[in-house]
């Protein structure tokens, strides 16, 4: 049975191909939504993509990873990104209204206050996110991480593929 740090390097390696497979696969095909989901079995790629072209992409990444291209793991979608804006802009937010009385006027004189703090929260936000993307929820270095399938699947309207790795 896999180790807790074991399981945690096997996601960070995954959705690291996971964000690279989605950075190939949005050059070629600039206008098609792409997500993902990483696991430590491999992961989801949701995106109306032919299987032919998402596995292409998936070798590619991945080879391009071990050759050194580990800022492809790094992406602007990533739920990590997300979270840290939202977080973020919710303490702002709470922050401005911190003291401010039980009455909803004094509440509304804060608004100024609490937009100003969560501009410059979301200004911290963006490399804050591609931090902890790159030194907690993803790894550009996928070390012996291998494809095993990519298995095409309908998820009611949408097509999405599974990509099971191993390693």
């Amino acid at each position: 049975m896999p180790t807790l740090a074991e399981l945690y390097s096997r996601v960070r390696r995954n959705h690291g191909l996971e964000h690279a497979t989605i950075h190939l696969l949005s050059q070629r095909h600039p206008d098609i939504f792409l997500a993902g989901h990483s696991d430590p079995e491999g992961f989801w790629l949701l995106g109306d993509v032919p299987t032919e072209e998402v596995e292409a992409a998936v070798q590619e990444a991945l080879e391009r990873l071990h050759k050194g291209e580990h800022r492809l793991a790094i992406h602007p979608g990533c739920g990590t990104n997300y979270l840290v804006s939202g977080g973020l802009a919710a303490l702002a937010g709470a922050l401005a209204m911190l003291g401010a009385g039980r009455r909803w006027r004094d509440k509304l004189d804060r608004v100024p206050l609490a937009i100003m703090f969560g501009t410059v929260a979301l200004m911290f936000s963006q490399p804050l996110g591609f931090l902890l993307q790159e030194k907690v929820t993803t790894s550009g270095t996928p070390e012996g991480l291998e494809v095993v399938k990519v298995m095409p699947s309908r998820r009611g309207k949408m097509t999405a593929h599974r990509v099971l790795t191993r390693g």
